[in-house]
């Protein structure tokens, strides 16, 4: 028997699958790391937690097996971190993370300075706070002895890529995400570089997904090793959303909208991410930086206990989801969450309806900004979890959900390690209950509130 091994380098863990060569899943391995929040609007890691927890997951998931069963691995990864290594291959400073919004003066000076359109042009996309390119600006203004030592500039899954194999290379929906990546044409924009003032040599050679860049014979092991991709690219290989028409919604930390294409597509708004997807194609992106965490955060933090509670009625309390400040469509770092419309009757059911709408209210303002209607789409991600938010969601957005659970990024790297596709396991469906109407006219309530919050938050 061959097997594979998918890894999801994530924000707070990594997770590791074993697949058979039918795709099944024989086991599963997740390892934890810090995450650093050393200021307001910080969020770093360090790339050698990374690689340690790798490590470990890799020599736990093989126990057992003959080494020369493995025949390939495949990563996939949280988006945007910018890692700089020297000329030896150590690393420079800890990766600022895609949540990290340190970076509004320099997203400022790309979307106004060098102008919107201009950036368009260049890579598809608009600068948010998250992308690479101004944290790279950010670095080179604020920390100039790191900026002149580094030698490598790559993304958290080539770093353990790298690693793995010492090829420096990346893949196409990865890199789309850098805001130095000419999405249309595939490779690296010459012109983005000069103005960022980086060379291309010090970037990863950038390759199809599925592409072996080379072996590891790290742990024993003789394997072949994948490009990988992306996070949400890998997720939507192991959702199988690979078809103009499909949508995918995912409810994790963060949540996404995501939109296959069979060609490139220029976005009339620029909020909306242009990207290349992971089967040799394109796809449209609309990402929320807060989903899942916000019910993460209601029950942990502040009720200090797991959700086991009921929403009640539809009521006139309001959230606002922006617990690190927003991406699509206000590309505001600088915003705060909300509740709006407190009172002394209001509940902790009130509050948890109000958190479960206010996410779907934020993907909902994703999906208005696709070029075409969405009739139904799959979901995944910790948020599926309850029933009552999936139908609330439903509810909101008007359209059919089919809930999918599986591994996520981790079998996306796997699928694209192993050459398969699978038709994800729909858990469960469901359609608006007759809600939509209602909902509609708080949705136009909800958009109203962003405007009013925005000055509250502006930088000075």
């Amino acid at each position: 028997m061959n097997y594979f091994i998918g890894i999801d380098l994530g924000t707070s863990a990594v997770k590791l699958i074993l697949t058979d060569e039918n795709a099944g899943i024989i086991k599963t391995v997740s390892k934890e790391y810090p995450l650093y929040f050393p200021r307001p609007n910080r969020s770093e890691q360090n790339p050698d937690d990374w690689w340690k927890a790798v490590c470990d997951g890799i020599e736990e998931i093989i126990e057992g097996l003959e080494p020369e069963s493995i025949r390939a691995i495949g990563v996939g990864g949280q988006m945007h971190g910018l890692v700089m290594l020297d000329e030896n291959g150590f690393v420079l400073r800890p990766a600022i993370l895609w949540n990290d919004t340190r970076t509004g003066k320099e997203t400022d000076y790309l979307n106004n300075v060098i102008g919107k359109d201009r950036l368009q042009a260049l890579t598809g996309n608009i600068a948010f706070a998250g992308f690479t390119a101004p944290k790279i600006l950010w670095v080179k203004e604020n920390e100039p002895e790191v900026f002149e030592k580094c030698r490598k500039i790559c993304l958290p899954k080539d770093y353990i890529n790298f690693k793995l194999t010492s090829a420096f290379a990346t893949d196409v929906s990865d890199a789309s995400g850098t805001l130095y990546f000419d999405v249309e044409n595939r490779k690296w924009s010459a012109e983005m570089l000069e103005i960022l003032g980086i060379d291309e040599d010090v970037l990863p050679r950038v390759c199809e997904s599925a592409e072996v860049i080379g072996k590891t014979n790290l742990f024993g092991l003789d394997a072949d090793v994948v490009a990988g991709a992306g996070d949400n690219a890998a997720a939507a290989i192991g959702t199988n959303t690979v078809n103009e028409g499909q949508c995918n919604i995912s409810l994790g930390t963060s949540g996404t909208v995501f939109i296959p294409t069979d060609g490139y597509v220029k976005t009339e708004n620029p909020a909306l991410h242009s990207f290349c997807h992971a089967n040799g194609r394109y796809h449209l992106m609309g990402c929320i930086l807060s989903a899942a965490s916000c019910n993460k955060w209601l029950n942990e933090t502040v009720f200090e206990a797991p959700y086991n509670v009921g929403t009640g009625e539809e009521n006139d309390l309001f959230f606002l989801p922006y617990m690190s400040g927003e991406r699509c469509p206000h590309n505001d770092g600088n915003v705060k969450g909300a509740f709006i419309g407190i009172t002394h009757a209001t509940s902790r059911e009130n509050m948890q309806r109000a958190v479960f709408e206010g996410v779907s209210f934020a993907i909902r303002d994703c999906l208005e900004l696709c070029p075409n209607e969405i009739k139904k789409a799959t979901v995944c991600g910790g948020g599926t979890k309850s029933r009552e938010w999936m139908q609330i969601l439903a509810d909101i957005l008007g359209i059919e959900l089919s809930v999918i659970q599986n591994e996520g990024p981790a079998l996306g790297g796997a699928l694209l390690a192993a050459g398969k596709a699978v038709n994800p396991k729909i858990e469960f469906t469901v359609k608006p209950s007759g809600l939509t109407e209602k909902y509609n006219k708080k949705y136009e309530k909800f958009r109203q509130l962003y405007p009013l919050l925005k000055p509250f938050y502006k930088e000075d």
